[in-house]
């Protein structure tokens, strides 16, 4: 079983920036596809950023150019860098780790962007 624990959220004034970190337990982390979705109240959850086995990267339109994924196989740990943030950020952040046959989810942490 993995456990995937994320950090980093919090509140922060718009502009801002934040950086999510999400620690992977288990020893598939590098094999896995990797990535940050994210739900706001009331909305269904969207994928934010990921981040492929092989590097490739895949964005969101709306982060485009002020978020940053990704990941260190050696400590199994994704990064999320966050700069500019706009209140229409703020929603529950989780962690994705998907590979054949499987996938899981960390709990979520909050992020806060106050106008």
């Amino acid at each position: 079983q993995v456990q995937l624990v994320e950090s980093g959220g919090g509140l922060v004034q718009a502009g801002g920036s934040l950086r999510l970190s999400c620690a992977a337990s288990g020893s598939i982390f590098s094999i896995s596809h990797v990535g940050w979705y994210r739900q706001a109240p009331g909305k269904q959850r969207e994928l934010v950023a990921k981040i492929t086995r092989g590097g490739n990267l895949n964005y969101a339109d709306s982060v485009k150019g002020r978020f940053t994924i990704s990941r260190d196989n050696a400590k199994r740990t994704v990064y999320l860098q966050m700069n500019s943030l706009k209140p229409e950020d703020t929603a529950v952040y989780y962690c994705n780790l998907l590979g054949i046959g499987y996938e899981y989810w960390g709990q979520g942490t909050q992020v806060t962007v106050s106008s």
